[in-house]
């Protein structure tokens, strides 16, 4: 898993500047603008570490549309199992599924495909059972195969095919530098990461919260504590964890608050901080992977440890928080 991480900023790189990604991705972005267009539905759908990229593609797409100054209201995320029992009978589907075999996430496109939806796939096998299903024409092949059983590469591998389509679409070339320099920050720079991680690893149970962009992120930070550390972790969204869950934690627990995106910084920041000055009244300790803005809001005595993520202000917001 270690070394996957390691491998993140040269593996982005390398996938902005596939061509194959991005004529992929331009057949992709046609398919979504024409469904916006029709304002049909556009679902994005997947299982584990996918369903987080999912989640984290459908905030890309909704931002490119609404910058173009289309709907942008009809793009979601959905985990596969319930779109398998609820599939839209028309628009566009697109299944993220990193080697294509994930039986829930091929029930839910074969659903949608049975009830007259267009299907198109994210992987990194181009001929697997999923891809075989979207057919050649809308399958986006990364190409770069995760060798973690927690899949990390696999994550970030979404978010940058997500980051081209949504480029494609605004017509706003992805700035390779800038994914390359958010990504190996944390690596250059190891010390505030392994001051968090002491922090968390004390802890009977692990809260992360977030906002925006954010939620993804939190989600698969769960999971990634769950399955690879072992460490029992819950996810809350910021606002929904002052209302009742406060009264479940105390001084063995810690709290994870993600405040990166930068849409709308200053209100999520001072949101987080009075979410941190609540856990400090029942004695939680509290990790921030923050913005510069969200730092610079927040009290120092609010967080036993802080992972500073820089703005990326040449991404696009969901891009720029979903990398950092």
């Amino acid at each position: 898993m270690t070394e996957m991480i390691e491998a993140e900023p040269a593996l982005a790189v390398r996938l902005l500047g596939s061509a194959s990604l991005r004529e992929g991705a331009r057949r992709l972005a046609a398919a979504v603008v024409d469904t916006a267009n029709d304002g049909l539905p556009i679902v994005v759908t997947g299982c584990g570490t996918s369903e987080h990229g999912a989640i984290a593609i459908a905030d890309q797409l909704a931002e490119a549309l609404r910058a173009t100054g289309r709907r942008s209201d009809m793009v979601r995320s959905e985990q596969a199992f319930e779109l398998a029992l609820d599939p839209p009978t028309a628009g566009l589907v697109i299944g993220v599924s990193h080697e294509g075999g994930t039986a829930a996430t091929n029930h839910a496109l074969e659903a949608a495909k049975q009830a007259g939806a267009e299907l198109a796939v994210v992987t990194a096998a181009g001929r697997s059972p999923a891809a075989e299903l979207a057919g050649h024409a809308l399958v986006l092949a990364t190409n770069e195969v995760d060798q973690s059983w927690c899949h990390t590469v696999a994550y970030v591998s979404a978010i940058v095919a997500g980051a081209v389509v949504a480029g494609t679409i605004a017509e706003q070339p992805v700035d390779a530098d800038a994914v390359r320099a958010l990504l190996a920050g944390p690596l250059r720079e190891p010390a505030p990461v392994e001051s968090a991680a002491a922090v968390v690893a004390r802890a009977s149970r692990i809260v992360v919260v977030g906002s925006g962009a954010d939620r993804a992120a939190g989600r698969e930070l769960v999971l990634k504590l769950e399955e690879g550390a072992a460490l029992p972790s819950a996810y809350r969204d910021l606002e929904t964890f002052l209302h009742g869950h406060l009264a479940g934690v105390d001084a063995t627990d810690v709290l994870v608050a993600i405040l990166v995106d930068r849409r709308s910084g200053r209100d999520r920041a001072d949101r987080g901080r009075q979410l941190l000055a609540a856990a400090a009244e029942v004695g939680m300790p509290a990790v921030g992977i923050l913005s510069p803005v969200a730092s610079g809001r927040i009290p120092p005595e609010l967080t036993a440890a802080r992972i500073l993520v820089e703005d990326g202000p040449t991404l696009p917001a969901t891009t720029a928080a979903l990398v950092g």
